[in-house]
């Protein structure tokens, strides 16, 4: 299949400490592809580097068959937006929604505004009312869905999301990435997910490379990692740390039949 992103023998580093080193993995239009990890493995360099904002010292990143340099253009990043993964700071906090929101299509000259923002916070399932609120007025579930609705109203074709759902309560974050997940399908999105956590990116990634300290473990499918199915010792200690880990009475846990998400209770979230 096509692939609409890849990345071949990546290498970053910062004041001559090696961040990653020879990254390869490739996206097909529509897919969704995880990277997973420990903390300080790299997952979230590899997005920067994608946008321009990590120094690339070796390989290269190919855009539909174009090679991205140091420099990106604006059509670019109107193929390519990203979902960060704080809502609290990533909207200004004196701006209202409707300016978050405007603020893109004037960037880029877009016309139809006003059709252009109805339409995005109706997909995230946000009406009217929300449109001149500030961020202080808003639940953290309903600020990530203004992000999601600011990062979509460009029309892209890739989502770049680094842990999109980690700063919100368990039952915010299914409902977060259940609207990830329809809007992928609705619009034939193809989604680069960053998380630590193997029950989200078994629910919303068909296939995800796993890192540790900045190198390719392996890649492996989400069905396949689900199930125990991997190559790597350390992939299957990642597992059997994510499986036994107790520490959050509200965790989701990772379903080795479905891969699907639960709740503490065991209650499917997809």
């Amino acid at each position: 299949m096509k692939s609409i992103i890849e990345v071949r023998d990546l290498r970053v580093s910062f004041d001559g400490f090696v961040v990653l080193d020879g990254i390869s993995f490739r996206l097909a239009k529509g897919d969704s592809f995880g990277l997973v990890g420990e903390s300080g493995s790299g997952k979230s360099t590899i997005l920067r580097a994608i946008t321009g904002l990590a120094p690339i010292e070796a390989g290269y990143i190919l855009l539909e068959n174009h090679y991205l340099d140091s420099k990106r253009d604006p059509e670019f990043y109107r193929s390519i937006q990203m979902v960060f993964q704080d809502p609290f700071g990533s909207l200004h906090p004196r701006q209202t929604v409707d300016r978050a929101l405007l603020e893109p299509l004037r960037i880029h000259g877009l016309d139809n505004t006003e059709g252009r923002i109805r339409r995005a916070l109706d997909e995230v399932g946000l009406g009217l009312s929300f449109r001149y609120r500030y961020p202080h007025q808003l639940s953290g579930g309903q600020r990530q869905r203004v992000a999601i609705a600011r990062a979509l109203i460009l029309e892209p074709s890739i989502l770049l999301l680094d842990e999109p759902t980690s700063a919100l309560d368990v039952s915010v974050q299914a409902e977060v990435l259940n609207l990830l997940d329809r809007i992928r399908r609705d619009r034939e999105l193809s989604y680069i997910m960053v998380s630590h956590d193997l029950a989200v990116i078994t629910h919303m990634c068909d296939r995800l490379l796993v890192l540790n300290g900045g190198q390719a473990i392996e890649e492996v499918g989400s069905a396949d990692l689900a199930s125990g199915r991997v190559q790597s010792d350390y992939t299957r200690k990642l597992v059997s740390a994510s499986a036994g880990f107790r520490g959050r009475p509200a965790a989701l846990t990772l379903s080795h039949d479905a891969g699907a998400l639960k709740g503490a209770a065991g209650t499917p979230l997809a």
